[in-house]
């Protein structure tokens, strides 16, 4: 079922829809139009399991405007169990508009379950593929802001600097969701730094044989292992480029790791 459709600025004009949790909370989707891109980071960027770039083509989908935050996972969380318990208050940093973290991934797949029968949409974790998609909304450098970042557009470790940026303030803790009022041109917020995200994919050394087809990756490789995209607060600016790729195990929550859903009409994976 196609959402009805608003229209807002934020760098171009972002289409989303708002899905409603309950209790006056909401959750802003955005639509992220389909297209072809190339994924991976070319040889001279620093990460050695982000080749070979290949071509992926992406059907349309929605996406998180921002990570989940704490108030949306509470409010998630006491919806009917699915799998497994979630604990309503997981987080070390609180705020209810920080995103939530010390989440697993199988926990961050549970509120997909319970957003999708509360919804009768089907929410879910991004494919890898679609993360970067979202994540570069167009742009081939190293982060979605050009060759460089900022600690005015980021929250990342920012005592150090990248390639010809400098260095910046390092906050060193979470900060709330679109606290630095820059958007990607999907109209995206934080994808570099504050929280590392859950992908569904299994982890794989490199793309030699990655789909492409931007479906999750859920075959050989290995499967102990869940990706993570987009750096974190703790991390340095290398850490944080659209084409950096980590991974943990999937029972495994951890102050750094958040997520963000995506939904998808045509895919369930």
């Amino acid at each position: 079922m196609m959402p009805n459709l608003n229209e807002k600025r934020s760098r171009g004009k972002a289409q989303y829809f708002i899905e409603k949790l309950g209790n006056d909370i909401t959750l802003d989707m955005v639509l992220i139009r389909p297209g072809s891109f190339l994924m991976g980071a070319p040889e001279d960027e620093e990460g050695k399991s982000e080749g070979p770039q290949h071509l992926v083509t992406i059907p349309q989908f929605f996406m998180g405007k921002y990570p989940v935050t704490q108030v949306q996972w509470r409010t998630v969380a006491a919806m009917p169990e699915i799998d497994r318990q979630l604990e309503p208050h997981p987080s070390l940093f609180k705020g209810e508009y920080l995103p939530v973290h010390n989440i697993s991934w199988y926990e961050a797949t549970e509120f997909c379950n319970r957003l999708s029968a509360h919804t009768k949409r089907h929410y879910r974790l991004p494919s890898e593929a679609e993360w970067e998609y979202a994540c570069r909304a167009g742009t081939i450098t190293p982060f979605h802001f050009g060759q460089t970042i900022s600690s005015k557009y980021a929250n990342y470790n920012a005592s150090k600097a990248y390639d010809n940026g400098v260095e910046g303030e390092h906050q060193d803790k979470i900060t709330p969701v679109g606290y630095f009022k820059v958007a990607n041109n999907f109209g995206l917020y934080d994808m570099h730094g504050n929280v590392l995200e859950w992908c569904t994919d299994h982890w794989h050394d490199n793309y030699e044989g990655a789909p492409t087809d931007g479906s999750a990756w859920t075959t050989g490789g290995n499967s102990n292992g869940r990706v993570l995209r987009g750096g974190c607060w703790h991390f340095e600016p290398n850490n944080c480029r659209s084409g950096y790729r980590d991974y943990s195990f999937p029972d495994r929550p951890d102050l750094y790791f958040g997520f963000r859903v995506v939904y998808s009409a045509s895919r369930s994976q």
